[in-house]
């Protein structure tokens, strides 16, 4: 072949490849010149690692690590090196970290790179009582050797956010910290000009053992090759927490979300709290707590100001016996409600169908019956409007006289001053109804617990229409042995949460969250719940929390254990970037004969009690509970000083 029709060939290969080629691969510089992002490495798409968990301290967020599980916060080299094997001869490390504070002759790392089946570390950077230690690994050296390269007087267990700059050169080391005076370190080993990453891995805030694993938390780890990125960094005015490159998690959220989605990924705040006099509040201070003791109120400091977050104006002193309610039979749910320019309400879910269930009137201070509504084992009222319309709802568990499972909604008559049936609606064992409104339209939601010996039934929600003036079905949803609806809305968003109690042969199965998104409820998160009874949401400022109660742990096929009732409810959390409740706390539960009771402020005496209702009158607040095991409720004063 000649010599011009050598050279044609090679320009067809160059430009049809990109390049010459080596084997079977093209030759490109090791590495792009570009932030090679560490930490979004090991950050899963849609989620985070087993591991990682994401806090906010002064409004920057960072990756805390557990110590559990290492290995989980690995991944190959080969990810981020993809067109050789090689580490970089010259390059920059910066990281963004809050050290907590590390004990004496302790070592903690940042990150690590360390070969397949060798304990060395290739590349690694680690944190120590003011001291920073660099370490690489150097095959130029006779068998291999470890260099540390150490920067004395290095002092980041202060609790801030800092920005540190490590640039490599070969024998020369610098470490800038907050932009401050750069610390330069020459020493006798360069840095090797080819150090082979070939089946090697990086590890984060570890060295593949628990032993050393970083306290602290991780906002940046970045690797740009070729440069000093001190230039880089040092520009803005917030030099301690510039970002060159963070995972979308760490990032800061939009103002308005770009779809119609709870923003996805959990994070947790650091939470102090100052006792004493008051302390001063300024930006450093912003987001912390301060609790006086003396007027027994919390603070919240908002970067200039204490801002009052609950202040003890009132003390519940005592609670006493008020009046005995002596009802038709058992007592198995209460509601209480007022309507309009009439009075106050209570109607019991009386257990037998002969003599039913009964409403009162709050009256001259006390409850006297006041009407008397035929029902078949009542477990549950529900009060709701609908433009000026009046209704109540009961949940009937049992068949009528004709063997049929209805429930029935009354409808409040002005000119009778009663409750009239107004629709009968076919339910199965009906534990719970909820009522509640979405964009503008009126729904009605019952819980059916079984038919016959079938668990596994659908629940039903109804819509309302205005047409013919009644409940249509719009959706069912599966559940098992269902017991609660629980209805709630944050910010645009509408929840429904069921809980599910038995599924025919175990109490440990799962309740679902749902939420509304057009035009009907979709599954948004499962819990694993044990017995669920009941759910109730409450809110702390701007915090919004879901409380399960737990019956009981019950499974056909294990063996019984000695006490069924000893179990914990829990405490969820929604975290408003994690597009799911997480769990805030466990509380111990006990169930006895069939009825909850929580953790007790004051003690009452009660007899099976099974619901409570909280109401106030001019007169003062009171509480009324129905038992479940005797015709005979209480509505007891709270004394307050």
């Amino acid at each position: 072949m000649s010599a011009p029709l050598l050279l044609w060939v090679i320009l067809l290969q160059w430009a049809a490849g990109g390049g010459f080629v080596r084997g079977s691969r093209t030759w490109q510089h090791c590495t792009d010149l570009r932030p090679l992002d560490i930490l979004s490495e090991v950050v899963p798409a849609g989620g985070l690692a087993h591991g990682m968990r994401v806090f906010q301290v002064q409004g920057v967020r960072g990756f805390q690590l557990a110590a559990s599980r290492p290995r989980a916060l690995c991944f190959p080299a080969s990810r981020l090196f993809i067109h050789c094997d090689r580490f970089p001869e010259e390059f920059s490390i910066i990281v963004t970290l809050r050290v907590l504070s590390v004990p004496a002759k302790r070592n903690e790392y940042i990150f690590t790179l360390m070969a397949e089946e060798s304990p060395s570390v290739l590349v690694g950077l680690r944190y120590a009582p003011d001291k920073l230690h660099f370490l690489f690994w150097s095959q130029e050296r006779a068998g291999g050797w470890q260099t540390r390269v150490t920067f004395p007087n290095v002092s980041l267990s202060d609790s801030q956010w800092h920005t540190l700059v490590l640039a490599v050169s070969g024998q020369s080391f610098s470490l800038t910290v907050d932009c401050s005076v750069p610390k330069d370190v020459l020493v006798e080993t360069p840095f090797p000009a080819s150090l082979s990453v070939k089946r090697a891995n990086f590890y984060l805030g570890n060295r593949r053992r628990r032993k050393g694993v970083f306290t602290g938390l991780l906002r940046q780890l970045v690797l740009l090759p070729g440069a000093d990125a001190t230039p880089r960094i040092c520009t803005p005015m917030n030099f301690k927490v510039v970002t060159l490159s963070v995972p979308s998690v760490l990032q800061d959220l939009p103002a308005n979300p770009a779809s119609n989605e709870v923003l996805k990924y959990p994070y947790e705040t650091d939470t102090k709290v100052t006792l004493g006099s008051r302390p001063p509040c300024t930006m450093q201070e912003k987001a912390q707590f301060w609790f006086n003791a003396s007027r027994k109120g919390l603070y919240l400091c908002n970067g200039s100001t204490w801002i009052s977050m609950l202040e003890v104006k009132q003390r519940l002193d005592y609670v006493e016996e008020y009046q005995d309610l002596v009802t038709n039979s058992e007592t198995m749910g209460v509601e209480v409600f007022t309507i309009p320019k009439v009075g106050l309400f209570a109607a019991t879910a009386n257990r037998y169908t002969p003599p039913g269930s009964a409403i009162y009137k709050w009256t001259d201070g006390k409850f006297v019956p006041y009407q008397n509504i035929p029902t078949y084992q009542a477990q549950s009222w529900k009060y709701f409007t609908i433009g000026k319309k009046i209704f109540l709802a009961v949940a009937n568990f049992e068949q009528n006289d004709r063997g049929q499972e209805l429930s029935v909604i009354y409808k409040w008559s002005r000119r009778k001053e009663k409750f009239v049936p107004y629709q009968r609606i076919t339910t199965h064992s009906a534990r719970d109804w909820e009522a509640f409104v979405i964009e503008g339209e009126a729904f009605l939601a019952v819980v059916n617990h079984r038919e016959g010996n079938n668990h596994n039934i659908d629940s039903v929600i109804y819509r309302w229409n205005p047409r013919t003036g009644l409940f249509e079905t719009n959706q069912t949803i599966p559940t098992s042995g269902a017991y609660d609806w629980e209805f709630f809305t944050i910010g645009p968003y509408s929840f429904l949460a069921v809980a599910n109690t038995f599924n025919g042969t175990s109490t440990k199965i799962y309740s679902h969250i749902y939420i509304w998104l057009s035009g009907s409820f979709q599954l948004f998160q499962s819990i694993l719940t044990f017995g669920a009874a009941d759910w109730e949401v409450f809110r702390i400022g701007d915090r919004v929390f879901l409380a399960v109660a737990n019956s009981h742990s019950y499974d056909s096929g294990m063996p019984a254990p000695s006490n069924f009732y000893a179990i914990n409810s829990s405490i969820y959390e929604l975290n408003v970037t994690a597009q799911m409740f997480v769990k805030f706390q466990d509380l111990l539960t006990y169930r006895w004969q069939g009825y909850e009771g929580f953790v007790a402020a004051h003690h009452l005496p009660t007899v099976g009690c099974r619901d409570w209702e909280a109401f106030h009158t001019t007169e003062g607040s009171y509480l009324l509970y129905t038992s479940a095991k005797e015709p005979l409720s209480k509505v007891l004063k709270l004394k307050t000083t």
